[in-house]
């Protein structure tokens, strides 16, 4: 690794402002993404686990019908069968004959109301299934409706923001380079451990940047001569003079505005 140029104290800070503003800046980006990607990956995840349900059912009609095909053809087998037996009986030699062929007639036509009672079940079933069917075609109509729309507003957002993001990540990752690694690596930690992922700030009205805890006026005097590097006892944010925050704004606004 490149051994990085020996800078003032004031030149580190400046850096790591600047640093912060960058990936302020993207941060930015991401909040007015907020959670539409997640919220689209969700959609998505529901409308092909309506699909799936969806093929599910359609198969399990499929099968139904099949079944009350195979009970249609058990009914014409029993029926085939009862005449069978009903010309058989025409020509019996006796009443035990006659009386087996009977039972054997009595027995089909009890399978034939069976099977009857098995397709009309069957057929209730389908009812309900189509019904379920058409309730989930509904909404999965909807939700597609909705993933559309939502797919709509993330493209129209990520076409603004996604080549501004880009260079914004090589931005940072040039001005990370001009920072030693131990303060590169204090800052991504703050930056982890705070709110709204602020590690550099500057001290306003007498606080550290997005706190009410006052600095002492002697530390302040310390901030504004820009001889060491000084953190909020508090928040453990690296604290900048409001001064300098401005001049590095300003520059970095004209940066921000060139990509």
């Amino acid at each position: 690794m490149a051994k990085k140029t020996e800078t003032t104290v004031e030149e580190k800070l400046r850096a790591l402002y600047d640093l912060q503003l960058i990936d302020s800046r993207i941060d930015e980006i991401r909040s007015v993404r907020g959670e539409l990607p997640l919220e689209v990956e969700d959609l998505e995840d529901e409308v092909v686990g309506m699909n799936t349900r969806l093929e599910k059912l359609t198969e399990g009609l499929e099968v139904i019908e099949n079944d009350i095909a195979n009970k249609k053809n058990e009914i014409e087998e029993a029926k085939n069968l009862i005449k069978k037996y009903t010309k058989q009986q025409d020509n019996v030699r006796n009443n035990r004959e006659y009386n087996s062929l009977s039972k054997e007639i009595e027995f089909q036509e009890l399978e034939i109301q069976l099977n009857e009672k098995h397709i009309k079940e069957f057929k209730a079933s389908i009812e309900q299934k189509k019904e379920v069917i058409n309730e989930t075609k509904d909404r999965l109509k909807g939700r597609e409706d909705h993933l559309k729309h939502k797919r709509s507003e993330l493209d129209e957002i990520l076409a603004e923001t996604e080549k501004e993001e880009e260079a914004l990540f090589k931005k940072s990752e040039s001005f990370e380079k001009k920072i030693e690694d131990r303060l590169i690596s204090a800052y991504k930690r703050i930056r982890t451990n705070v709110k709204n992922g602020l590690a550099v700030v500057p001290v306003e009205r007498g606080a550290s940047g997005g706190s009410f805890f006052i600095i002492p006026p002697q530390i302040q005097v310390e901030i504004a001569n820009r001889k060491k590097i000084i953190t909020d006892e508090h928040s453990g944010r690296i604290l900048i003079d409001l001064e300098l925050a401005n001049e590095e704004k300003e520059k970095m606004e004209k940066l921000f505005k060139k990509i």
